[in-house]
């Protein structure tokens, strides 16, 4: 479980420490305040941890300080590692530090003049717990999930074998996220319990997702089976959730990182979104959503009052653009994470409109 992160002069931010909770985390703000930075770089930081956990490569810090660039890179596509520096006259200095459960921190930093390079500061001897370690069976390390706002299984068929052989300006999410679609299907028990999360996506969907030997997704329902590309986008990226659960990532004590999961749908599949995300949450996946929607943060806070979801640990983040640079509010609700302007402007015109009618 990821517990914290805390940065100094990282892109938007002069600084920032987040305290997240072990199931939902939603970063709310306008656009250009930092939210996708902060997904990105949170996700970033967990799919190193797994990696190296994964290979069981020793956690050494030339290894780490090697990896740890090149996923930064990989992910932000800057000119340099240095340009995820804050800008500011002179040199400057960017510090990350990101704690887990159960584990000493990870600490590293990188100036404005780094090109593909971070300094290691501090760093757990292990990334699991010694009682798993020393098992005799291999762990299971879930990969985190981030989902961008576009969906990926039109362009799925091929992918990762184009971007691996060939220098391409996409980001490394879009890499990895193609990786965990076309993981295999689970079986036996995680089956069943896979079934429960996927039925109501299903339902939304008017079918299931299907992956073919050729590498092309399809949509399967009762009158056969549909090209993906002439399925509707907000559908796809319900698919994409789909095909996460019934491979498995998303399942024991996952990660889901989604920017703006609302983008491209209507209210009845942002509401069928919503809970889906909360089911996960009850499941044991720890969840981070980027959004600046009020109809889906008003979905949250109506299922997180239910009596179904009200016990679930959550976490939300108000992100406010300053002169000195992006200030951090946190609380358990929306209403204690200050004044967001694109909500306020959503519901300014919910006003007017209302005045307009009378």
């Amino acid at each position: 479980m990821l517990k914290s992160l805390t940065v100094r002069n990282f892109t938007a931010f002069a600084e920032a420490d987040l305290d997240f909770a072990s199931g939902l985390n939603v970063f709310v703000g306008e656009n250009g305040t930092g939210k996708t930075h902060l997904l990105k770089l949170a996700w970033a930081l967990l799919a190193v941890v797994a990696e190296t956990e994964r290979r069981g490569v020793p956690v050494t810090g030339s290894h780490l300080q090697l990896r740890l660039a090149e996923k930064l890179v990989g992910t932000f596509r800057p000119d340099s590692l240095g340009r995820l520096v804050r800008r500011a006259p002179g040199r400057n200095r960017c510090e990350v530090t990101v704690g887990f459960h159960q584990q000493e921190p990870l600490a590293f930093h990188f100036a404005t003049n780094s090109r593909s390079e971070v300094a290691l500061d501090s760093s757990p001897a292990g990334w699991l717990p010694s009682q798993v370690r020393d098992r005799a069976e291999p762990p299971n390390i879930p990969s985190p999930a981030f989902l961008p706002t576009r969906e990926l299984l039109t362009i799925y068929p091929g992918f990762v074998s184009v971007y691996e052989g060939h220098y391409l300006e996409f980001e490394e999410t879009w890499r990895d996220t193609c990786l965990l679609l076309g993981r295999p299907l689970q079986k036996g028990p995680k089956e069943k319990r896979s079934r429960a999360l996927l039925a109501p996506l299903e339902a939304a969907m008017g079918g299931r997702i299907e992956l073919d030997q050729n590498g092309r997704f399809y949509l399967r329902n009762s009158d056969g089976r549909m090209e993906m590309p002439l399925v509707a986008e907000g559908l796809r990226k319900l698919g994409m959730v789909a095909r996460m659960i019934a491979t498995g990532t998303l399942l024991d004590q996952g990660f889901l990182f989604w920017d703006e999961p609302d983008a491209n749908l209507n209210p009845r599949l942002v509401q069928r979104v919503a809970a889906v995300i909360l089911d996960l949450v009850g499941n044991g996946v720890q969840v981070f959503l980027a959004t600046h929607s009020l109809f889906l943060l008003r979905e949250l806070a109506i299922l997180l009052a239910s009596a179904l979801y009200r016990g679930l640990p959550r976490r939300f983040f108000g992100l406010h653009r300053e002169s000195e640079g992006v200030r951090v509010e946190a609380g358990d609700t929306v209403d204690e994470i200050g004044p967001i302007a694109s909500l306020d402007e959503q519901l300014a015109q919910s006003d007017r409109y209302l005045d307009l009618e009378n």
